[in-house]
Protein backbone atom coordinates (compact mmCIF):
# COMPACT_ATOMS: atom_id res chain seq x y z
CA UNK A 1 0.00 0.00 0.00
CA UNK A 2 1.06 3.16 -0.91
CA UNK A 3 1.32 6.52 1.18
CA UNK A 4 -0.84 8.09 -1.33
CA UNK A 5 -3.68 4.97 -0.98
CA UNK A 6 -3.09 4.67 3.19
CA UNK A 7 -6.60 6.29 4.81
CA UNK A 8 -4.87 9.00 6.82
CA UNK A 9 -2.34 10.53 4.20
CA UNK A 10 -2.03 14.17 4.49
CA UNK A 11 -3.31 14.32 8.02
CA UNK A 12 -1.03 15.83 10.70
CA UNK A 13 -0.86 13.93 14.70
CA UNK A 14 0.86 15.56 17.39
CA UNK A 15 1.85 13.10 20.09
CA UNK A 16 2.53 14.69 23.25
CA UNK A 17 3.21 11.17 24.51
CA UNK A 18 5.00 8.64 26.92
CA UNK A 19 5.11 4.80 27.88
CA UNK A 20 2.11 3.18 26.30
CA UNK A 21 -1.67 4.62 26.15
CA UNK A 22 -0.69 7.53 23.70
CA UNK A 23 2.21 5.99 21.79
CA UNK A 24 0.16 2.91 20.67
CA UNK A 25 -2.66 5.80 19.38
CA UNK A 26 0.18 7.67 17.35
CA UNK A 27 1.39 4.00 16.07
CA UNK A 28 -2.00 3.32 14.82
CA UNK A 29 -1.97 6.86 12.90
CA UNK A 30 1.35 6.62 11.95
CA UNK A 31 0.63 2.79 10.10
CA UNK A 32 -3.00 4.70 8.44
CA UNK A 33 -0.50 6.93 6.76
CA UNK A 34 -0.76 9.81 9.15
CA UNK A 35 2.36 12.24 9.69
CA UNK A 36 2.94 11.75 13.56
CA UNK A 37 5.31 14.36 15.45
CA UNK A 38 6.47 12.71 18.91
CA UNK A 39 7.42 15.16 21.63
CA UNK A 40 9.64 14.23 24.29
CA UNK A 41 11.24 15.83 27.38
CA UNK A 42 15.04 16.98 26.18
CA UNK A 43 16.44 15.30 29.29
CA UNK A 44 14.70 12.37 30.03
CA UNK A 45 13.06 11.10 26.31
CA UNK A 46 9.80 8.86 26.78
CA UNK A 47 10.32 6.59 30.10
CA UNK A 48 9.84 3.32 27.47
CA UNK A 49 13.35 4.60 25.95
CA UNK A 50 14.56 2.84 29.56
CA UNK A 51 12.43 -0.15 29.88
CA UNK A 52 14.64 -3.02 29.04
CA UNK A 53 16.53 -5.48 29.12
CA UNK A 54 16.18 -6.32 25.99
CA UNK A 55 17.36 -3.27 24.16
CA UNK A 56 17.68 -2.97 20.07
CA UNK A 57 20.34 0.31 19.48
CA UNK A 58 20.87 0.74 22.87
CA UNK A 59 16.99 1.48 23.24
CA UNK A 60 14.41 -0.90 24.46
CA UNK A 61 12.78 -3.16 22.40
CA UNK A 62 9.72 -1.46 23.46
CA UNK A 63 9.81 1.56 22.78
CA UNK A 64 11.23 0.65 18.85
CA UNK A 65 7.58 -1.60 19.02
CA UNK A 66 5.35 1.70 20.22
CA UNK A 67 6.88 4.07 17.96
CA UNK A 68 8.47 3.38 14.55
CA UNK A 69 6.87 5.61 11.71
CA UNK A 70 6.83 9.03 13.70
CA UNK A 71 9.06 11.93 13.93
CA UNK A 72 10.37 12.69 17.13
CA UNK A 73 10.96 16.57 18.40
CA UNK A 74 11.76 17.61 22.02
CA UNK A 75 10.65 20.26 24.00
CA UNK A 76 11.44 21.63 27.35
CA UNK A 77 8.56 22.74 28.83
CA UNK A 78 10.75 24.56 31.24
CA UNK A 79 11.93 26.71 28.27
CA UNK A 80 9.46 29.76 27.25
CA UNK A 81 10.47 29.44 23.43
CA UNK A 82 10.11 25.69 23.00
CA UNK A 83 6.55 26.11 24.36
CA UNK A 84 5.63 28.86 21.54
CA UNK A 85 7.34 27.19 18.95
CA UNK A 86 5.22 23.31 19.80
CA UNK A 87 2.60 25.87 20.05
CA UNK A 88 3.02 27.28 16.89
CA UNK A 89 3.73 23.93 15.44
CA UNK A 90 0.40 22.77 16.43
CA UNK A 91 -1.47 26.01 14.79
CA UNK A 92 0.16 25.75 11.81
CA UNK A 93 0.62 22.09 10.91
CA UNK A 94 -1.78 19.86 13.13
CA UNK A 95 -4.83 18.25 12.61
CA UNK A 96 -4.62 16.48 15.89
CA UNK A 97 -3.36 16.15 19.46
CA UNK A 98 -3.06 13.44 21.29
CA UNK A 99 -1.49 13.67 25.10
CA UNK A 100 -1.37 11.56 28.22
CA UNK A 101 0.67 13.29 30.42
CA UNK A 102 0.31 14.31 34.03
CA UNK A 103 -3.09 16.06 34.73
CA UNK A 104 -2.74 19.68 34.92
CA UNK A 105 0.94 19.80 33.34
CA UNK A 106 -0.03 21.25 30.39
CA UNK A 107 -2.11 24.07 31.89
CA UNK A 108 1.00 26.05 33.19
CA UNK A 109 2.15 26.46 29.69
CA UNK A 110 -0.93 27.50 27.95
CA UNK A 111 -1.35 24.22 26.18
CA UNK A 112 -4.54 22.69 26.42
CA UNK A 113 -7.54 21.93 24.21
CA UNK A 114 -9.43 25.16 25.50
CA UNK A 115 -6.91 27.58 24.86
CA UNK A 116 -5.85 26.10 21.61
CA UNK A 117 -9.17 25.30 20.05
CA UNK A 118 -9.98 28.80 20.81
CA UNK A 119 -6.83 29.93 18.11
CA UNK A 120 -7.45 26.55 15.90
CA UNK A 121 -11.27 25.77 16.03
CA UNK A 122 -10.92 22.90 13.44
CA UNK A 123 -8.10 21.05 16.03
CA UNK A 124 -9.33 17.56 17.39
CA UNK A 125 -7.59 17.26 20.92
CA UNK A 126 -7.77 14.35 22.51
CA UNK A 127 -7.01 13.37 26.62
CA UNK A 128 -5.81 10.31 27.38
CA UNK A 129 -5.88 9.86 31.41
CA UNK A 130 -5.48 7.73 34.18
CA UNK A 131 -8.62 7.76 36.26
CA UNK A 132 -10.98 10.29 33.84
CA UNK A 133 -11.64 14.12 33.91
CA UNK A 134 -13.80 14.26 36.90
CA UNK A 135 -14.52 12.48 40.31
CA UNK A 136 -12.74 11.24 43.45
CA UNK A 137 -9.46 9.77 41.31
CA UNK A 138 -9.20 12.73 38.43
CA UNK A 139 -5.87 13.84 39.95
CA UNK A 140 -4.51 10.85 40.83
CA UNK A 141 -1.52 9.23 38.22
CA UNK A 142 -1.83 6.24 37.08
CA UNK A 143 -0.31 2.94 35.01
CA UNK A 144 -1.79 0.26 33.25
CA UNK A 145 -1.69 -2.01 36.40
CA UNK A 146 -3.15 0.20 38.56
CA UNK A 147 -6.54 -0.07 36.40
CA UNK A 148 -6.35 -3.58 36.00
CA UNK A 149 -6.36 -3.66 39.52
CA UNK A 150 -9.09 -0.81 40.44
CA UNK A 151 -11.40 -1.63 37.82
CA UNK A 152 -11.62 -5.49 38.62
CA UNK A 153 -9.96 -7.03 35.99
CA UNK A 154 -7.76 -8.46 38.55
CA UNK A 155 -10.19 -9.62 40.44
CA UNK A 156 -11.56 -11.78 37.13
CA UNK A 157 -7.76 -12.67 36.54
CA UNK A 158 -5.70 -15.81 37.48
CA UNK A 159 -6.87 -18.73 40.02
CA UNK A 160 -9.26 -18.33 42.65
CA UNK A 161 -7.44 -18.92 46.02
CA UNK A 162 -4.21 -17.85 44.23
CA UNK A 163 -2.20 -14.07 44.29
CA UNK A 164 -4.05 -11.85 42.09
CA UNK A 165 -2.05 -11.50 38.92
CA UNK A 166 -2.21 -8.95 35.91
CA UNK A 167 -3.01 -9.55 32.29
CA UNK A 168 0.59 -10.21 30.92
CA UNK A 169 0.38 -7.12 28.50
CA UNK A 170 -0.47 -4.02 28.67
CA UNK A 171 -4.07 -4.39 28.08
CA UNK A 172 -5.48 -1.35 29.36
CA UNK A 173 -3.00 1.20 28.16
CA UNK A 174 -3.35 0.01 24.38
CA UNK A 175 -6.96 -0.59 25.15
CA UNK A 176 -7.25 3.73 25.70
CA UNK A 177 -4.74 3.96 22.88
CA UNK A 178 -7.44 2.24 20.65
CA UNK A 179 -10.41 4.41 22.00
CA UNK A 180 -8.68 7.13 21.54
CA UNK A 181 -8.13 6.67 17.89
CA UNK A 182 -11.27 5.72 17.57
CA UNK A 183 -12.87 9.09 19.24
CA UNK A 184 -10.44 10.88 17.12
CA UNK A 185 -11.43 9.32 13.22
CA UNK A 186 -15.39 9.72 14.99
CA UNK A 187 -13.79 13.90 15.57
CA UNK A 188 -12.93 13.92 11.87
CA UNK A 189 -15.84 12.68 10.41
CA UNK A 190 -17.67 15.06 12.62
CA UNK A 191 -15.32 17.53 11.33
CA UNK A 192 -15.50 16.77 7.65
CA UNK A 193 -19.37 18.16 8.24
CA UNK A 194 -18.94 21.30 10.80
CA UNK A 195 -15.57 22.31 10.22
CA UNK A 196 -15.08 22.10 13.79
CA UNK A 197 -12.95 19.97 15.78
CA UNK A 198 -13.42 18.32 18.92
CA UNK A 199 -11.96 17.56 22.25
CA UNK A 200 -12.14 13.53 22.61
CA UNK A 201 -11.58 12.24 26.18
CA UNK A 202 -10.62 8.59 27.51
CA UNK A 203 -8.56 7.13 30.23
CA UNK A 204 -7.35 4.03 31.53
CA UNK A 205 -10.27 3.74 34.60
CA UNK A 206 -13.08 4.16 31.76
CA UNK A 207 -11.12 1.36 29.40
CA UNK A 208 -11.08 -0.77 32.21
CA UNK A 209 -14.76 -0.34 33.19
CA UNK A 210 -15.21 -1.57 29.24
CA UNK A 211 -12.93 -4.38 29.31
CA UNK A 212 -15.24 -5.39 32.68
CA UNK A 213 -18.59 -5.20 30.54
CA UNK A 214 -19.98 -8.91 30.91
CA UNK A 215 -18.77 -9.53 34.80
CA UNK A 216 -20.29 -6.26 35.95
CA UNK A 217 -23.03 -6.90 33.94
CA UNK A 218 -23.49 -10.34 35.25
CA UNK A 219 -23.17 -8.77 39.08
CA UNK A 220 -25.97 -6.42 37.71
CA UNK A 221 -28.32 -9.22 36.89
CA UNK A 222 -27.45 -11.42 39.88
CA UNK A 223 -25.15 -9.98 42.69
CA UNK A 224 -22.90 -12.44 42.38
CA UNK A 225 -19.56 -11.42 42.50
CA UNK A 226 -17.85 -13.49 39.67
CA UNK A 227 -14.01 -15.22 40.54
CA UNK A 228 -11.57 -15.99 38.40
CA UNK A 229 -11.50 -19.48 36.48
CA UNK A 230 -7.87 -19.46 34.99
CA UNK A 231 -7.81 -20.04 31.54
CA UNK A 232 -11.60 -20.28 31.68
CA UNK A 233 -14.27 -17.81 32.17
CA UNK A 234 -17.19 -17.76 34.72
CA UNK A 235 -20.13 -18.18 32.08
CA UNK A 236 -19.63 -20.89 29.66
CA UNK A 237 -18.31 -24.05 29.94
CA UNK A 238 -16.49 -26.31 29.24
CA UNK A 239 -13.94 -23.23 27.95
CA UNK A 240 -10.87 -23.21 29.04
CA UNK A 241 -6.91 -24.95 28.90
CA UNK A 242 -6.99 -28.34 29.40
CA UNK A 243 -3.50 -30.21 29.90
CA UNK A 244 -2.86 -32.89 27.73
CA UNK A 245 0.57 -35.38 27.96
CA UNK A 246 3.11 -32.97 26.52
CA UNK A 247 1.40 -29.93 26.66
CA UNK A 248 -1.62 -27.36 26.68
CA UNK A 249 -4.96 -27.25 24.62
CA UNK A 250 -7.54 -24.48 24.98
CA UNK A 251 -10.83 -25.65 24.00
CA UNK A 252 -13.72 -23.38 23.66
CA UNK A 253 -17.75 -25.84 22.97
CA UNK A 254 -18.66 -22.62 23.28
CA UNK A 255 -22.33 -23.89 22.78
CA UNK A 256 -24.93 -26.84 23.37
CA UNK A 257 -23.77 -28.43 19.77
CA UNK A 258 -20.35 -28.03 20.14
CA UNK A 259 -20.30 -29.84 23.52
CA UNK A 260 -22.32 -32.73 21.74
CA UNK A 261 -19.30 -32.50 19.35
CA UNK A 262 -16.90 -32.72 21.69
CA UNK A 263 -17.87 -35.71 24.37
CA UNK A 264 -17.97 -38.39 21.25
CA UNK A 265 -14.58 -37.12 20.31
CA UNK A 266 -12.92 -37.54 24.00
CA UNK A 267 -14.62 -40.98 23.85
CA UNK A 268 -16.92 -39.36 26.93
CA UNK A 269 -20.57 -40.73 25.16
CA UNK A 270 -22.08 -40.83 28.02
CA UNK A 271 -21.78 -36.78 29.05
CA UNK A 272 -23.58 -35.77 26.02
CA UNK A 273 -26.59 -38.27 27.51
CA UNK A 274 -25.90 -36.57 31.27
CA UNK A 275 -29.17 -34.21 31.94
CA UNK A 276 -27.58 -32.27 33.97
CA UNK A 277 -25.31 -30.79 31.22
CA UNK A 278 -27.65 -30.84 28.84
CA UNK A 279 -27.31 -26.66 28.55
CA UNK A 280 -24.98 -24.38 28.97
CA UNK A 281 -25.75 -23.40 32.29
CA UNK A 282 -26.21 -26.48 33.67
CA UNK A 283 -22.60 -27.34 32.82
CA UNK A 284 -21.61 -24.26 34.52
CA UNK A 285 -23.57 -25.02 37.20
CA UNK A 286 -21.91 -28.72 37.73
CA UNK A 287 -18.31 -27.28 36.44
CA UNK A 288 -17.04 -29.24 39.05
CA UNK A 289 -18.46 -32.79 38.25
CA UNK A 290 -17.69 -31.70 34.64
CA UNK A 291 -14.44 -30.11 34.63
CA UNK A 292 -12.42 -33.49 36.07
CA UNK A 293 -13.59 -36.13 33.41
CA UNK A 294 -12.20 -33.69 30.07
CA UNK A 295 -9.02 -33.52 32.36
CA UNK A 296 -8.89 -37.13 32.52
CA UNK A 297 -9.60 -37.83 28.70
CA UNK A 298 -7.55 -34.76 27.53
CA UNK A 299 -4.01 -36.39 29.43
CA UNK A 300 -4.44 -39.64 26.76
CA UNK A 301 -3.52 -37.46 23.85
CA UNK A 302 -0.99 -35.07 23.21
CA UNK A 303 -1.55 -31.74 21.92
CA UNK A 304 -1.20 -32.30 18.52
CA UNK A 305 -3.21 -35.50 18.25
CA UNK A 306 -5.90 -34.35 20.10
CA UNK A 307 -6.52 -31.07 17.71
CA UNK A 308 -6.34 -32.61 15.16
CA UNK A 309 -8.88 -35.51 16.42
CA UNK A 310 -11.23 -31.86 17.77
CA UNK A 311 -10.22 -30.10 14.65
CA UNK A 312 -11.96 -33.10 12.50
CA UNK A 313 -15.17 -33.16 14.55
CA UNK A 314 -15.62 -29.41 14.66
CA UNK A 315 -14.71 -28.20 17.92
CA UNK A 316 -12.18 -25.05 18.47
CA UNK A 317 -9.28 -25.84 19.88
CA UNK A 318 -5.70 -24.21 20.02
CA UNK A 319 -2.45 -24.74 21.79
CA UNK A 320 -1.01 -22.42 24.01
CA UNK A 321 2.25 -21.19 22.38
CA UNK A 322 4.83 -19.14 23.99
CA UNK A 323 6.21 -16.10 22.26
CA UNK A 324 9.04 -17.13 20.64
CA UNK A 325 6.57 -20.17 18.64
CA UNK A 326 3.96 -17.30 18.03
CA UNK A 327 6.59 -15.10 16.32
CA UNK A 328 7.84 -18.19 13.84
CA UNK A 329 3.87 -19.79 13.39
CA UNK A 330 2.89 -20.22 9.73
CA UNK A 331 -0.09 -18.35 10.49
CA UNK A 332 1.98 -15.30 12.10
CA UNK A 333 4.16 -15.22 8.56
CA UNK A 334 1.18 -16.06 6.26
CA UNK A 335 -0.91 -12.93 7.69
CA UNK A 336 2.48 -10.70 7.39
CA UNK A 337 1.64 -9.26 10.67
CA UNK A 338 5.80 -8.20 11.33
CA UNK A 339 7.57 -5.59 9.61
CA UNK A 340 10.81 -4.69 9.32
CA UNK A 341 11.23 -1.00 9.01
CA UNK A 342 14.09 0.55 6.97
CA UNK A 343 17.75 0.07 8.67
CA UNK A 344 16.18 -1.66 10.95
CA UNK A 345 16.12 -5.50 11.44
CA UNK A 346 13.96 -6.38 14.23
CA UNK A 347 11.06 -7.89 13.25
CA UNK A 348 8.20 -5.60 14.84
CA UNK A 349 3.75 -6.24 15.20
CA UNK A 350 2.16 -4.12 12.78
CA UNK A 351 -1.78 -3.08 13.15
CA UNK A 352 -4.76 -5.61 12.98
CA UNK A 353 -6.37 -4.25 9.78
CA UNK A 354 -6.00 -4.14 5.94
CA UNK A 355 -7.87 -2.78 3.60
CA UNK A 356 -8.48 -3.91 0.41
CA UNK A 357 -6.11 -6.89 1.27
CA UNK A 358 -3.01 -4.61 2.26
CA UNK A 359 -1.96 -4.13 5.12
CA UNK A 360 -0.77 -0.07 6.43
CA UNK A 361 2.26 0.25 8.15
CA UNK A 362 4.90 2.94 8.59
CA UNK A 363 8.38 1.57 7.72
CA UNK A 364 10.74 4.12 9.17
CA UNK A 365 12.15 3.51 12.52
CA UNK A 366 11.54 5.06 15.86
CA UNK A 367 13.38 8.18 15.58
CA UNK A 368 16.31 8.74 18.15
CA UNK A 369 15.97 11.56 20.43
CA UNK A 370 15.26 15.01 19.27
CA UNK A 371 15.65 13.64 15.72
CA UNK A 372 14.13 16.02 14.01
CA UNK A 373 14.27 19.48 15.89
CA UNK A 374 14.84 20.51 13.03
CA UNK A 375 10.60 21.33 12.72
CA UNK A 376 10.74 23.45 15.78
CA UNK A 377 13.33 25.05 14.60
CA UNK A 378 11.58 25.84 11.11
CA UNK A 379 8.89 27.46 13.65
CA UNK A 380 11.08 29.79 15.70
CA UNK A 381 12.36 30.76 11.99
CA UNK A 382 8.65 31.38 10.80
CA UNK A 383 8.26 33.40 13.89
CA UNK A 384 11.55 35.67 13.16
CA UNK A 385 10.10 36.19 9.93
CA UNK A 386 6.86 37.37 11.04
CA UNK A 387 8.20 39.54 13.62
CA UNK A 388 10.71 41.26 11.10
Amino acid sequence: MTDIDKPLAGITVVELGHSVAAPYAGLILADLGARVIKVENPKTGDYARGWGPPFFKDTASAFHSLNRGKEGITVDFGNARDCENLKSLILTEADAVIQNLRPGILDKFGLTAAALRVEKPALIWCDIGAFGNKGPLASKPGYDPLAQASTGIMSVTGEGGRPPVRVGVSLVDMGSGMWSVIGLLAAMVARGKSGKGRTVSTSLYETGLAWMTVPLAGHAASGEVRKPYGSGTAEIAPYQAFEASDGWLMIAAGNDNLFRKLCPALGLDALARDPDFATNAGRVGHRDRLIPQIETAVRLHTVDALGAILDRAGVPNAPLLTTDQVAVHPQTRALDMTVRCSEDDIDLVGIPLSFDGARPRARTPAPALGQHNAILQAESSKEKVHAE
